[in-house]
């Protein structure tokens, strides 16, 4: 079964006293290019994460993107209870000294500079829940890989099919082109005026040469098997996209090689078609994993 490299996952849920929010992202890649973006409390697990991805989604563009907040609401900021008792008693001093009143002591301290401060997040070290949370995202971006799949499979069978059907079509005409280089080696010679003069066997042995040159048995049957294992192999297990692009390839090959040798005009154009088929197939197994 065919799985497209594009794909969309998200999980979420709570790591320690943070509701943690996990989005996947891919594109299309020959290798495995991942980044992976998290904020500094989780940067421990980074490494972890890659190679997680690593295994679990083989190819692709892939983007992580881990966000959080308070699973409670809560203050980011404290007062620095060390920087409060400075100032508290050196106000204290100040208004014993200058006989001020004392009952603005606490409300001209939250007022000083740096008096609050910014908490210093923790998170738990729950690398068991993190990797479960990232697990079940990769399980929802490889259900949107499958779901994919299933209509890039379906896109390529009716490319190859098409390229099958091309072929038999072409090969109606197989039989016309021997008749084609007669008449048209015997016009030759009529306009050259060489009719009488050429002897039978040569002849025949003329013919012989341009058929031969012209044969296409053998491009037929490769055509033919390259597109039945195309089809086979679409029906592996995931991870065929590089082989379907080689079996392309080689696809690709014995087409040129039969417009080389149609030598017949609805021939050429058949093949032509069959090339634009081609075409798309290659351009869709770029998606494929």
């Amino acid at each position: 079964m065919i799985h497209s490299m594009t794909g969309y996952g998200k999980a979420e849920g709570i790591i320690g006293n943070k509701k943690v929010t996990v989005q996947l992202k891919s594109l299309n890649s020959k290798q495995a290019d991942i980044s992976v973006k998290v904020p500094s409390i989780f940067k421990e697990f980074e490494l972890t994460i890659r190679k997680q991805l690593s295994t679990a989604l083989q190819r692709g563009k892939i983007e992580l993107y881990l966000n959080y907040e308070a699973a409670e609401k809560d203050s980011k900021y404290e007062i620095d209870e060390v920087l409060f008792e400075r100032y508290y008693h050196q106000l204290h001093e100040l208004n014993e000294k200058f006989s001020l009143d004392d009952s603005t002591v606490l409300q001209n301290i939250l007022k000083m500079p740096e008096i609050l401060k910014s908490k210093e997040e923790e998170i738990e070290n729950d690398s068991d829940g993190l990797t479960e949370l990232v697990s079940n995202a990769i399980e929802a971006i490889n259900s949107f890989r499958i779901d994919e799949g299933k209509t890039l499979e379906a896109d390529l069978q009716s490319h190859i099919l098409e390229i099958d059907q091309l072929l038999t079509d072409a090969l109606k005409y197989e039989g016309e082109r021997a008749q084609t280089v007669r008449t048209r080696l015997e016009a030759n010679l009529a306009e050259a005026q060489q009719t009488e003069k050429i002897n039978a066997d040569r002849f025949e042995q003329e013919m012989i040469y341009y058929l031969e040159k012209y044969d296409i048995s053998e491009e037929k049957v490769r055509l033919k098997a390259h597109c039945d294992y195309f089809i086979a192999t679409m029906k592996d297990s995931a991870g065929q996209g590089k082989k379907l692009g080689f079996i392309s390839q080689e696809i690709g090959r014995e087409i040129n090689t039969l417009g080389s040798k149609a030598n017949h005009a609805q021939m050429q154009k058949l093949v032509v078609q069959m090339k634009d088929q081609l075409e798309k197939i290659k351009e869709q197994v770029l998606n494929v994993l």
